[in-house]
């Protein structure tokens, strides 16, 4: 429809509150789409307007092979239309390729410039890896910057290397407080009750991964 984005907990609140599984767009009104197919319309004609975070939705949706032929090259091509505009996501999404090689040739350097660009757009996985790749290449003063920037935004992984690097006395104590304190007062900013309810969901269906660095969600 229009392109906007709402998060899930504003998702589960409407349908909540209309007791009704029919959902509507709560900026332009439109029915949510029936079908993938349809979908995938919607995101094609906001491409050709210049919609970022369509060019950005369809370029995942080629990266992933989600509903549509699996193409590294057109969701690159897409990625960085809306990286132009201003996407911090498409610059995030665009770093994880160059530093996984998924798509493009691996590049490091690539990688951390277009994270760079995420993280000053605001993406808060960005600024982790970051950290990790500065923590990788021996710069544990600028490693800790981007950790205790992203655990103050909120990030559980960034406080838990924060909490590590405390216990392994590379972090002062003063400093893991202010940590806890920073991402304690993002959390309780976020905290709402229909989030928290999606979240718990969300957690009942996972099974348990192993995960690495860095991490693209």
């Amino acid at each position: 429809c229009c392109g906007k984005i709402i998060c899930s907990g504003c998702v589960y609140g409407e349908v909540n509150a209309r007791r009704s599984a029919e959902l509507f767009c709560p900026f332009c009104r439109a029915p949510t789409p029936t079908s993938n197919e349809e979908e995938l319309e919607r995101l094609k004609k906001r491409v050709e307007v210049g919609d970022a975070i369509a060019m950005y939705s369809l370029g995942c949706h080629y990266q992933h092979g989600n509903s549509v032929q699996q193409d590294s090259t057109k969701a690159l091509e897409l990625l960085h239309r809306a990286a132009k505009l201003g996407s911090a996501e498409s610059h995030h999404k665009i770093a994880f390729a160059y530093a996984k090689g998924g798509g493009v040739e691996m590049d490091k350097k690539k990688a951390v410039y277009h994270w760079e660009l995420a993280a000053m757009g605001g993406d808060v996985i960005a600024r982790y890896n970051l950290g990790v790749f500065a923590d990788e290449a021996g710069n544990m003063n600028r490693a800790m910057k981007h950790f205790m920037i992203s655990s103050g935004c909120g990030c559980d992984i960034s406080l838990k290397v924060i909490q590590n690097r405390f216990s392994d006395g590379h972090v002062t104590k003063d400093d893991f407080e202010k940590a806890l304190r920073a991402h304690k007062e993002a959390k309780d900013e976020m905290q709402s009750y229909d989030r928290d309810t999606v979240r718990r969901i969300r957690l009942s269906r996972k099974s348990t991964v192993a995960t690495s660095m860095p991490r693209e969600t």
